[in-house]
């Protein structure tokens, strides 16, 4: 199957990865090899990687899972793990894990020395479309997701979908909520293939939303414009999903879970300001209701979820920024809401 290039490296899937992994190792002096892994990468897909490599790992790094684990905290650990391991510029980390581990790794590594490599293997549906592609890294600030990071990119990110193999439904469907996202904002098409209980795991799913993330990186690898798109869904679902996170009275919940709903809000955002048919909203909603649960929301949890909105990264001059859509597969940015209508996008997703 066919790499995907970016600006400064390639996304590889299946054997090319693996050829292009040790074909890399091979040719390039590294002083250190670094792996990261967590509890559950540790157990599952560490004995899957080791029989891909021709070569030795120096020392394996472990964190916890969960995004409960992705603060600074855990960063001083790994800074203080690479320095007491004899970590220099010249070191490597590889990153073999779930959107956490890569975000963290690669935020770790970026900072470590003023910078080291680091090469991604994402394990996670949402990880392989997502999380690992396109230079962001990073880390919450208490339940406040993604606060404090670089655009950085990896020397590689290479994608196993065997690894899929070892997850639990719920945390494959959340990835299947980026890919839904990439139809809505890109791909008209695409968005009408997923939603038809396709098998959304298939390589080739996954390379065209690689391809469809990766184009639009490449247009706007500083996410000045045009990479905004990458967030609808995502003002609202950031925002349920650090309240949910930060309340255990509340049902944690999974990215892809928090978006879904997030998608839906911001399609009915879309109706409102944007033109978006009514028939193109019901749509979106009856896709992700016939895949994800509905979060249940009581008045006092909404009122909570719109005061999150003031910490949204996309927000400027004190002003809350969306992304719309102005048809599906055509999204639109930077759009501000009138109060008032908050009110009646959590009305209409409740119906």
């Amino acid at each position: 199957m066919e790499s995907v290039k970016s600006q400064s490296y390639e996304v590889h899937i299946n054997e090319l990865a693996k050829a292009a992994l040790n074909q890399h190792i091979a040719k390039t002096s590294y002083s250190k090899i670094f792996l990261l892994v967590d509890e559950n990468t540790k157990a599952h897909c560490l004995p899957i990687f080791n029989e891909m490599i021709d070569f030795p790992i120096d020392s394996v790094l472990e964190i916890e899972s969960g995004e409960e684990n992705k603060h600074i905290r855990t960063c001083l650990q790994l800074w203080e793990d690479l320095s007491n391991l004899d970590g220099d510029r010249k070191s490597l980390l590889i990153n073999l894990g779930g959107g956490v581990l890569t975000d963290m790794g690669g935020f770790v590594a970026s900072t470590f020395k003023r910078g080291i490599d680091f090469i991604n293997i994402p394990t996670t549906l949402l990880s392989m479309v997502d999380a690992s592609i396109g230079g962001k890294t990073g880390v919450d600030l208490g339940s406040l997701k993604n606060q404090v990071g670089v655009i950085n990119q990896p020397q590689m990110v290479l994608i196993f979908p065997e690894f899929l193999k070892t997850l639990d439904p719920r945390q494959t469907k959340s990835g299947y909520a980026e890919m839904l996202k990439h139809g809505l904002i890109q791909d008209s098409s695409y968005w009408n293939d997923l939603i038809e209980d396709g098998d959304f795991t298939d390589a080739a799913c996954i390379q065209r939303s690689i391809a469809i993330k990766n184009e639009v990186v490449l247009q706007d690898p500083t996410e000045q414009g045009l990479r905004k798109i990458l967030n609808f869904g995502h003002t609202l679902g950031h925002a349920i999903e650090s309240y949910c996170l930060d309340n255990h009275d509340k049902k944690t919940l999974l990215h892809g879970e928090a978006i879904a709903a997030g998608m839906i809000l911001e399609g009915y955002l879309s109706h409102e300001m944007r033109g978006l048919s009514k028939l193109s909203v019901d749509e979106i909603k009856k896709g992700f209701l016939k895949h994800f649960d509905k979060v249940d929301f009581t008045e006092d949890d909404i009122d909570a979820i719109l005061q999150l909105l003031k910490y949204d990264k996309k927000n400027s001059h004190g002003n809350v920024n969306f992304v719309l859509l102005q048809e599906i597969g055509k999204a639109v940015t930077d759009i501000r809401i009138p109060e008032e209508l908050f009110q009646k996008a959590f009305a209409y997703y409740k119906e």
